[in-house]
């Protein structure tokens, strides 16, 4: 069928070009979307794609067609998307999907297992199903296990994030932080990521949560989204700082920042029992830990999707932002499809939280 993508350009923008899908196969559903978020990943791995490829992961929209091996998704099913994983490997068969075997094979080589692509542009096979999507696109041809059925009640708007940015924030701190009503966190970085964290864990019942960055404005909306205190990290060590409000340590901290030195801060800012969850990718390819800081039972542990289940989290999520828990609502800009490059700039410069274009 022919479709509209917004494929890399040489110039390492979007452009909306004329594509061609394929019909889903026997394990495939295929999607019209109805809006997308832009992750900051989508934005790196348009530094070095080859053109014409087609990104996007935070999809979001309508069933059009199912392979004839699907059960339990049917045409005209509102759908959040998700990464995809095999289903069968060690990981996948005890509910830990995001660790699969084949996940990077699956969603980072821009073709099906098989080698294969769905899209083509000018007949000619484009790198796709990117993060199980390349949902950049009027349609999207998935993987069912990236599949999230939704309420027909869901504004799809709304729920397109929920798929990678706000799961992962959320299920760091619901399956690795675990906050309890006495806890103390603190989040580092408090973009869509962070935010999602701070509101998690004070859905959760956390009783201080610590939000910290270097944007005011940022620092001001973790505050209207469940942060007890922010504290910018530019005014003084940040560790004795956060001391200063939890005298005996953190019992949970998230980095969203990929940097050595915040890195570091989270988990030297720990209780003695603490667990830092490190979601976040960036400059820094290595971080230095004293071996007495981590000798002394604190625990670093890397998070790839919030650990989640997209089918049991995404519902979870969305029910506690129908009831106002999860305010994600309040991070996000839309901007028309056709305005990509327009969202991608302002998500750079950091004038949204969350950009979501909608079709």
């Amino acid at each position: 069928m022919d479709i509209t993508v917004a494929a890399v350009t040489e110039e390492k923008t979007f452009e909306l070009r004329p594509a061609q899908l394929e019909e889903p196969r026997a394990d495939e559903v295929l999607v019209r979307l109805s809006a997308v978020g832009i992750c900051a990943t989508d934005l790196h791995f348009s530094t070095f794609l080859p053109t014409n490829a087609v990104l996007g992961h935070e999809g979001a929209g309508v069933v059009e067609a199912v392979g004839a091996g699907v059960s339990g998704v049917e045409v005209g099913d509102q759908v959040a998307l998700a990464f995809t994983s095999c289903g069968v490997c060690k990981q996948c068969r005890t509910a830990s999907p995001s660790y699969c075997a084949q996940f990077d094979a699956l969603n980072f080589a821009g073709a099906r297992a098989d080698g294969s692509s769905a899209l083509s542009i000018d007949g000619q096979p484009v790198y796709g199903h990117f993060l199980g999507q390349s949902a950049f696109a009027t349609h999207a041809v998935v993987n069912v296990r990236s599949i999230v059925t939704l309420p027909d009640t869901a504004d799809l708007r709304t729920v397109a994030p929920f798929g990678c940015g706000f799961m992962t924030g959320a299920g760091a701190i619901l399956h690795t932080v675990k906050p309890g009503p006495e806890s103390a966190v603190a989040v580092f970085g408090a973009g869509a990521v962070g935010l999602s964290s701070v509101m998690t864990a004070a859905a959760a019942g956390a009783q201080t949560i610590i939000a910290v960055d270097v944007s005011p404005s940022r620092l001001q909306t973790a505050q209207e989204v469940g942060a007890t205190h922010v504290l910018d990290s530019r005014e003084g060590d940040i560790v004795e700082r956060i001391r200063a409000i939890v005298p005996d340590g953190l019992d949970g901290s998230v980095d969203t920042t990929g940097r050595a030195d915040v890195v570091k801060a989270a988990v030297t800012a720990l209780h003695t029992r603490g667990t830092c969850a490190v979601v976040g990718v960036g400059p820094s390819e290595n971080v230095e830990i004293e071996w007495r800081t981590l000798l002394n039972g604190r625990t670093v542990t890397g998070v790839i999707s919030g650990s989640a289940v997209p089918q049991v989290l995404v519902p979870q999520l969305l029910e506690w932002q129908q009831a106002g828990r999860f305010p994600v609502e309040k991070l996000m800009a839309h901007y028309a499809f056709a305005d990509i490059n327009e969202a991608a700039a302002a998500t750079k410069r950091g004038d949204v939280v969350k950009a979501v274009l909608t079709f």
